[in-house]
This record gives C-alpha cells, structure tokens and sequence, in this order.
C-alpha cells in the first residue's frame, strides 16, 4: 500500500495491507485518513487487493482499476464506487493527477503509476518481470520512486523454493532482481531524483544487507529500503531545477517506520 498526497489531498497505489493496518500506521505517522480521496489498483493479486473491499467502503472511496483486474480480483466493490482507467488517459484528483501504464507481470492487466502534483513526479514501480520502454521512461522523469528489488538472484537459486516457482520469479514476468533494480536507477535516473524507495524485497529471497551493499555508493539519492513488516517514513519531495528553488510539495511515498512528509507508504 502505497500512500502519495499534497497538504489537501491524497491517493492510495494499492491495498495489500488490511483497513485496519492502514488505519493505525497513518495514525503512526499523523496522517489524516480522511485527506485519502480514491485507490488506484495495479493487479489482482492478493498482496495489492486484500484490504480493498473493506477500506473502500468504509470511507467510501472511488476504486479505479481495469475491468480485467477487477475480474481476475474477484473482490466485492460496490459498483457505484468502481471507476476503470486506462493506460496513458491521466486521472485528475484534486491538484494530483495519476497516470497508468502497462508492465510485464503474471496478471490479467497490470500497471504501473506516475503521480504528478506541481511538477513533481512520483513512480510507483514494483512487481515488474523485466524492464521495458514504458519503464525507462517514466523513471527518467522521476523525483522520487518506489523501485521493485525482489530477490538476490543468488538466494533465490539456493533457497527452498520449488523450481517452477523460481522460474516465474525471474522468468520475465514475475519480479525484479536486487541487480535489475539496481541497473534501472544507475542508468536510467533523472538528475532531479532525489528519493528511491526500494520495494517489495522477498521474505525468503532477499536481505536488505544485501540491498543496502549493492546501492551504498548512491550518494546523491536518498536510499529508503522499505520494510515488509512496518510503515516507512514519510518523504516531502520537491520539483529541483538547477538555479531554482521551487515552493516545497508534500509528496509521500510508502508505509514506514515513523513520519517524515508527500507522503508515501
């Protein structure tokens, strides 16, 4: 569950996490519930959906998915609150605008977001089996980012998993690799990103020892590894022009431990 918002407003990418989990790390970080004006979906897959049915319509929210994933998810929505969006067609809620596009995964429809607010631009990118065009590009033009780094492509080979299962991770749709995510941020970055937020680390198939190694010489970017267990701090991003200081954004990314600011989690 991944959380962006302004000083007014907000958007959930996600809900993967329970209401009532959502519930008390926003009150952890002294996030107002309330400002959270839709949920966007980008598959069906249990780990992004769980908490979907409960929290939509306990604080009656608009849920914007494909009609694809809202089949393959199988989650009770009350029509009315279902809105279907389309890659590259941006969504405008309130001063933020959010815009899909397709990824490889092993899903009936999925995508990836852009989140935009002020010229600020926030990527939300995990569960990708492979970089592509759309990928690059959008990352190029990130401010901030949260970046899909899965699995150690070594423990991965060695661990307990069955072969079938491995071969669906790194195969082209499933996930990417620590070395995957780590090629996208040093050749693809923007000059102005200043937040990557590594995502979505395995349980069984990674370390975040091993993440923090492998992006340790990023000086110039602020390297958050997210955890699976609690939120993530809170990031105010900013638009950084060379010999411009622009008027600060709060642009928060991912659940985290305890707050900072636009906010993400």
């Amino acid at each position: 569950c991944y959380y962006i918002g302004n000083n007014t407003e907000a958007v959930l990418i996600d809900a993967g996490i329970s209401c009532r989990e959502v519930e008390k790390r926003m009150e952890r970080m002294g996030l107002n519930i309330n400002k959270v004006k839709a949920i966007f979906i980008s598959h069906e897959h249990s780990d992004h959906i769980f908490g979907l049915p409960v929290i939509s319509r306990k604080y009656k929210l608009p849920v914007y998915i494909t009609g694809n994933t809202l089949k393959g998810g199988k989650q009770k929505i009350e029509p009315s609150q279902v809105y279907h969006f389309s890659a590259y067609q941006p969504v405008t809620i309130g001063e933020i605008t959010i815009t899909a596009f397709p990824k490889h995964h092993d899903a009936a429809d999925p995508h990836s977001f852009i989140v935009t607010n002020n010229k600020v631009n926030i990527g939300v990118f995990t569960d990708i089996g492979q970089p592509c065009e759309h990928l690059i590009n959008h990352f190029s033009k990130c401010h901030a980012a949260f970046l899909e780094s899965n699995y150690d492509e070594t423990m991965l080979t060695n661990g307990k998993y069955p072969w079938h299962l491995k071969n669906r991770i790194r195969g082209g749709k499933g996930h990417l690799s620590n070395k995957q995510a780590f090629d996208i941020f040093s050749t693809h970055r923007s000059p102005s990103l200043t937040h990557l937020l590594l995502s979505h680390l395995s349980r069984d198939n990674n370390d975040p020892q091993l993440v923090e190694q492998l992006f340790a010489g990023s000086h110039s970017v602020n390297i958050i590894i997210a955890s699976r267990f609690q939120e993530t701090a809170i990031y105010e991003i900013n638009a950084v022009a060379a010999a411009e200081v622009p008027k600060p954004i709060r642009t928060i990314l991912r659940p985290a431990p305890r707050p900072v600011q636009l906010s993400i989690f």
